[in-house]
C-alpha cells in the first residue's frame, strides 16, 4: 500500500491520482546506501537535496522513493526521460531484443542499426542524412568537433558563453560555465563569444524571443526589428575579427541553452551567426542534446525553430529515454572526412540501443508527445508568468514547449541573482511537497523545468500550486 504523503510544508495542492502501485523496496537500508555513497562512489558525483532522495521505481512522469512516496518528476533525469519512465512500449521492445541479441559491433550487419538509421534520418531535412551513433552527448560533441576540423582543415571553433557541450577534455573548451572548468589545460582552439541573453545581457526586451512569455525589460525594439539582435551580432563579428583566424572550423550552439537555465536568443540571431561562420569556411553545429525530439513543441528539432539548417547535429539524452546512447547526424560529404582513417566506437549503434531509439521515436509519434509539449508547455509558461507578476523574486519565465526556465532574483529591477540559501529553501520545499525540479544558470539561480513529455495540464496545476506555496513561504520567512 502506498504511504500517505507527509510534507513538512503544508499545501492545498492535491497531487493528481496515479493508479500505478510501485513494488515494495527490498534493497539496503537508507543509512547503508549513504555509507556506500561516501566510501565507494566518486565524490565528484554530487547529489541533490540536503537529504538525498533514494529513488526506487519510476512510471511515466512519476518517481517513487524507498518509502513509497511519489514525486512528480519535472527534471526527467536531467532532460533525458523523454517519453516517460519505464514507458511500456519502449520497455517491451527492449525486453524482446534482450532475448535476441545484445551486442555485436558494426563490423557485422544486423537489422537494428539499419532500421534505426533510416528512421532517425528520415526526420531530418536534406542533406542531413548520415548518422554516426555514440554513447553520450559529450562523445557526440567531441566527434562533431573532430569532424568539423577534419572536413574544413581549419582548427578554431566558437561557442557561446554559458553553453554546456560536455565534460570531456575536448568539449570542456566549448563548455563555458565556471563550475565545470578544472584547472588543467583544455580547449585549445576554442573561443567563446558573448551570449545573446535578452534577460541578463546588456541588450534585450519585450519582443526579442520565440516564447509565449517575454521579459519584463523594456526596449526600443519593434515587432520585426530587434535592435538587441543587431547589437549581439556586432559582438559576434567582433569575436570573428579579433579572436580567431580568418578561417574557422565551426560554431556550436544549443537552440536554447540547457544547463544555463533555458536561455533563449533574439529571433534571427542564429541565422545571421550561421551566415557569418559559413563566410569564413566554418561548419555550423546544432547541439540538440536537450532541445531535440519534439521538446520545444512547435518543431521536432530546436534548430527548426530558428529557421536554419546546420551542417552537423548532435543528439543525446532524450534519444534513448534514459538508455545511454547519442548520435551525430551530418551530410555524406562531412561524414566521409572521418573515413580517411579508422574511427571506431565499440558500443555506438549497438543492437539494444538502436531498438530502444526506434521505440522512443514510435512512442513520441503514437503518444502525440510533440503536440503535448506545445500545449502543456505553453500552458505552464503562462501559469508561471502569473507568479512572476505576483512575486518580485521571480525575475524571468522563459522557454518553449517543455523546455522552461524560471530565473530567481533579489528584485526585478536589479536582476541580481537570489542568494543560494534562499533558492535552496524554495527548492527543498517543492521537493517536500512532491515536485522535483532542476537547477541551472551561472549562479545556480534558475529553476529548470524539463519534464517527461507525457505530463498533463493537471500535473501542471499541481506543480504551479506547489511552487506558489514555496514562494509564499519564502515571503513569510523574509518578513
Amino acid at each position: 500500500r502506498q504511504q500517505k504523503w507527509k510534507s513538512s510544508v503544508s499545501t492545498q495542492a492535491k497531487m493528481p491520482p496515479c493508479d500505478f502501485v510501485p513494488e515494495k523496496y527490498e534493497s539496503y537500508p537508507y543509512e547503508r546506501m549513504q555509507k556506500i555513497r561516501e566510501q565507494n562512489i566518486a565524490p565528484s558525483l554530487r547529489t541533490y537535496y540536503k537529504k538525498p532522495l533514494l529513488l526506487h521505481q519510476g512510471h511515466m512522469q512519476w518517481l517513487f522513493d524507498h518509502e513509497g512516496r511519489r514525486y512528480l518528476d519535472l527534471f526527467a533525469g536531467i532532460v533525458t526521460v523523454s517519453v516517460g519512465h519505464c514507458h511500456p512500449k519502449v520497455t517491451m521492445a527492449t525486453q524482446k531484443q534482450l532475448a535476441r541479441l545484445w551486442h555485436t559491433t558494426n563490423i557485422y550487419m544486423y537489422p537494428a542499426i539499419h532500421e534505426y538509421a533510416e528512421k532517425l534520418t528520415s526526420l531530418f531535412p536534406d542533406p542531413l542524412k548520415v548518422v554516426y551513433l555514440t554513447n553520450s552527448g559529450s562523445e557526440a560533441n567531441d566527434l562533431a568537433m573532430f569532424m568539423a576540423r577534419l572536413h574544413t582543415r581549419n582548427f578554431d571553433i566558437i561557442s557561446l558563453r554559458g553553453g554546456y557541450h560536455g565534460g570531456s577534455p575536448y568539449t570542456l573548451g566549448l563548455t563555458s560555465l565556471t563550475p565545470y572548468k578544472h584547472g588543467v589545460a583544455n580547449g585549445f582552439g576554442c573561443t567563446t563569444t558573448m551570449l545573446p541573453d535578452v534577460f541578463r545581457g546588456p541588450w534585450g526586451g519585450s519582443h526579442c524571443r520565440d516564447s509565449p512569455v517575454q521579459t519584463v525589460r523594456k526596449c526600443s525594439c519593434t515587432e520585426g526589428a530587434c535592435l538587441a539582435k543587431d547589437q549581439y551580432i556586432e559582438q559576434f563579428k567582433d569575436t570573428l575579427n579579433t579572436s580567431v583566424p580568418k578561417t574557422v572550423a565551426g560554431f556550436i550552439a544549443e537552440p536554447i541553452q540547457g544547463v544555463n537555465g533555458a536561455v533563449q536568443y533574439p529571433r534571427n540571431f542564429l541565422q545571421e551567426a550561421y551566415q557569418l561562420i559559413r563566410e569564413r569556411g566554418g561548419l555550423c553545429i546544432s547541439d540538440e542534446v536537450q532541445t531535440g525530439f519534439g521538446r520545444t513543441g512547435s518543431h521536432f528539432w530546436g534548430f527548426q525553430t530558428h529557421g536554419v539548417v546546420p551542417d552537423i547535429v548532435t543528439l543525446a539524452k532524450g534519444i534513448g529515454n534514459g538508455f545511454p546512447m547519442a548520435a551525430v547526424v551530418t551530410t555524406k560529404e562531412i561524414a566521409s572526412s572521418l573515413a580517411q582513417n579508422l574511427h571506431f566506437n565499440t558500443f555506438g549503434g549497438n543492437p539494444l540501443a538502436c531498438v530502444v531509439g526506434a521505440a522512443v521515436l514510435d512512442a513520441i509519434e503514437e503518444d502525440g508527445l510533440q503536440k503535448n509539449s506545445e500545449h502543456v508547455g505553453t500552458y505552464m509558461l503562462l501559469e508561471l508568468a502569473k507568479l512572476r507578476d505576483k512575486f518580485e523574486i521571480v525575475g524571468d519565465v522563459r522557454g518553449k514547449g517543455l523546455m522552461i526556465g524560471v530565473e530567481m532574483v533579489t528584485d526585478q529591477d536589479s536582476r541580481h541573482p537570489l542568494p543560494a540559501e534562499e533558492i535552496n529553501q524554495i527548492w527543498e520545499d517543492c521537493k517536500d511537497m512532491g515536485v522535483l525540479i532542476g537547477r541551472g544558470g551561472l549562479y545556480s539561480q534558475t529553476f529548470r523545468i524539463k519534464p517527461p513529455m507525457c505530463i498533463t495540464k493537471r500535473d501542471v496545476n499541481f506543480a504551479v500550486e506547489v511552487f506558489h506555496t514555496a514562494l509564499q513561504k519564502h515571503v513569510e520567512r523574509a518578513a
